[in-house]
């Protein structure tokens, strides 16, 4: 499978190129046009479990399934939010944890899960109880709210990064919840609240704009 992405970085789409019997799990209601050799179809990946998994974690409970049946073709996919489309080349040896409505779509040799979080990371992390495992071997793309950037933590040195701009992180690491300042009080006053402390050895993709500041924005402004 070939891939482009256009459009620029506020508003992309995902163009990707099927050979014939190629195929390509995406998102619900990811899919703005394709070629007349391609086939659509709405599936629960994985079975029902795993289906209800994804509606917890923010997903929807079908995919959709790109398939080139009858020769090649190509599809134009698309976010719901403003922000970039991130490919990611997963390894077996190293999943990824995915923010939830973080998948926009992934090849065949993707496998995707739902993972449940403690009680202390569900209510705090900002991320839910619910968060979505990626494995394999393939390819993944995420959809981002702004743009996205990459950080390596080294091995024993740790991070604190605010909940509402995380992505996606490896599996392996290791992360607690702490105060987002230097002082509960802090924490409240300054509007970080909780964030999300991070151990390496990994990397973590982080997004420049946070979606919980943008409610926060637009509510004063919504009639009453």
């Amino acid at each position: 499978m070939r891939y482009d992405i256009i459009g620029g970085g506020t508003f992309p789409l995902l163009r990707v190129y099927l050979d014939q019997e190629e195929s390509l799990r995406a998102e619900s209601g990811a899919m703005v046009a394709m070629t007349r050799d391609l086939k659509l179809t709405g599936k629960m990946d994985g079975g029902f479990l795993k289906s209800i998994g994804r509606m917890f974690s923010g997903e929807n409970f079908f995919l959709q399934r790109l398939v080139a049946e009858d020769g090649p073709g190509w599809a134009l996919l698309a976010p719901a939010t403003p922000g970039e489309i991130i490919p990611l080349e997963i390894d077996p040896k190293r999943p990824m944890t995915v923010q939830k409505n973080g998948f926009l779509a992934g090849t065949e040799g993707i496998e995707i899960s739902t993972e449940m979080q403690s009680i202390a990371k569900g209510i705090f992390s900002g991320e839910g109880f619910f968060v979505i495992g990626i494995a394999g071997t393939g390819t993944v793309f995420l959809s981002t709210y702004g743009s996205a950037y990459p950080v390596d933590i080294p091995k024993g040195e740790t991070l604190l990064i605010d909940n509402g701009h995380l992505i996606a992180w490896e599996t392996s690491m290791e992360y607690e919840i702490a105060k987002g300042a230097s002082s509960w009080v802090s924490s409240v006053t300054s509007g970080e609240g909780f964030a999300c402390r991070f151990t390496g050895p990994g990397k973590v993709l982080i997004q420049t704009r946070n979606p919980h500041q943008l409610g926060k924005w637009i509510f004063p402004f919504i009639p009453i």
